[in-house]
């Protein structure tokens, strides 16, 4: 007996959810390696990481706007239910907690001479 197998076609979005995953995924690493080599002078890791980061920060760039663009719809649905619901207070906590560590973290530079 002949099993027929149905070939699945190449999924786009699933293809652009991944990019931006694995994108996304090494701009943290990549750029706090770029901020532990800011003070040294051009060297090939200086470079290689620069590059690294902002290659990643592009594609991950590029492949958010194609994303939204086959999205647009749900986006543009899901914001008009969005308009009747309130932030809730995990939501706010949720807000407050990431300022607050950010402003932190950020502030560090400050403090630097």
């Amino acid at each position: 007996m002949e099993q027929y197998v149905k070939k699945k076609s190449f999924n786009k979005r699933a293809f652009i959810s991944i990019v931006m995953f694995i994108s996304g995924f090494c701009l943290p690493f990549s750029g706090l390696k770029c901020h532990k080599l800011q003070f040294e002078q051009l060297t090939v890791e200086k470079h290689f990481w620069m590059s690294f980061h902002n290659s990643a920060a592009i594609i991950f760039i590029i492949f958010a706007i194609i994303h939204i663009s086959y999205n647009w719809r749900i986006l543009i649905n899901y914001t008009k239910r969005a308009k009747k619901v309130f932030i809730s207070k995990e939501a706010l906590a949720a807000i407050a907690l990431v300022v607050v560590i950010i402003g932190l973290v950020a502030s560090h530079v400050f403090h630097v001479r």
